[in-house]
């Protein structure tokens, strides 16, 4: 099968360029950066699977052009390619976001691409209030943010497409080797400040390790599916406080929390956020919705994984996190 993976460089997009091409796929993949195309290329057999880069700025009068070439001849589309921050210009978003999967389905529709994959996200869930195994066909909430407005308009797109098959994953917090942001972040504080634990630290989140999230994506586009939008995670819900700890244990990190009340912890972000507005290019370190995502449990119901692409997390909570720290170690990779 050739498949085509839009945002080939980014931490998942890189995953399953290497995944696909060790499953003997062809491979055709999308990037802004060339540096990590390299990476990523090093990362293949190159005498196996014909593998090649393309510099794409998504929203661009190039990009459509740029997304046809690459597009030509493939059987399926994997569309990572995304914006993905809890801050940022409108404008960022809508090009990084809906202009790139415009131009994808509009790829797929001349090319008579069959399958796309559409990496979507469970951020669309989110509504500052505790939710437990929350299932695919709720009511989606008003969006907290312009990251998941735009997704949301994204996964509305693909889906009311006229492509063949068109499954949209909705991954929750997605970590392991290359991440450069979830597990990253947490531990930058970690190492220089205490890190808040609010409402107790007692809500629930739900990981998923790459490798899983990987898995996912493979049986995708295997599955004879006409649409359907499935959640993705580790299945394993874990206490704030109980993660902070694991993570502690995991990379070394003396573990030092402090119990900060979430109402101030909101009212100060509320207060960054009104600053943010009016410096742009400036981002707040904290966001309303990047602290709600530690205050509220939000975990995914995962029986369409289960029943539509016989889904079942491979690689538990613990094991991920072991693998993860030992990359970085083994990278050199601080986390300061």
């Amino acid at each position: 099968m050739r498949v085509l993976v839009t945002g080939g460089t980014g931490f998942l997009g890189r995953h399953l360029v290497w995944r696909l091409n060790a499953a003997g796929h062809e491979v055709v993949f999308t990037g802004r950066d060339r540096r990590r195309a390299s990476v990523v290329l090093a990362g293949v057999d190159r005498i196996e699977c014909a593998v090649r880069s393309v510099e794409v700025a998504h929203g661009s009068s190039q990009a459509a052009a740029v997304l046809a070439e690459a597009a030509a001849g493939a059987d399926a589309v994997i569309h990572c390619a995304a914006l993905s921050s809890p801050w940022g210009p409108r404008e960022a978003f809508e090009h990084a976001n809906v202009d790139s999967t415009r131009e994808v389905v509009e790829a797929c529709r001349a090319e008579r691409i069959p399958k796309l994959v559409h990496i979507s996200t469970p951020s669309l869930y989110f509504d500052f209030r505790d939710r437990i195994g929350i299932r695919e066909d709720e009511p989606l909430p008003p969006p907290v943010n312009d990251y998941a407005r735009t997704k949301g308009i994204a996964e509305r797109m693909v889906v009311a497409s006229t492509i063949d098959s068109v499954i949209a994953l909705r991954p929750r917090a997605i970590f392991g080797a290359w991440d450069e942001t979830l597990l990253p972040r947490i531990l930058r504080v970690a190492r220089t400040a205490r890190l808040p634990l609010m409402r107790g630290g007692c809500s629930l989140i739900d990981l998923t390790y790459v490798d899983n999230v990987v898995d996912a994506v493979m049986l995708a586009l295997e599955a004879d599916l006409e649409r359907a939008v499935v959640n993705v995670s580790n299945g394993e819900p874990i206490p704030v406080h109980a993660l902070f700890a694991k993570l502690a244990n995991a990379f070394g990190v003396t573990l030092r929390v402090r119990r900060v009340p979430y109402p101030v912890v909101d009212a100060i972000a509320t207060v960054l956020e009104c600053v943010g507005r009016a410096r742009p290019g400036w981002e707040p370190p904290i966001t309303r919705y990047s602290a709600g995502l530690l205050a509220y449990s939000q975990t995914l119901d995962l029986t369409r994984a289960r029943e539509l692409l016989g889904y079942a997390p491979r690689i538990a909570l613990d094991v991920g996190l072991a693998r993860t720290a030992a990359w970085f170690t083994a990278q050199g990779r601080g986390l300061e």
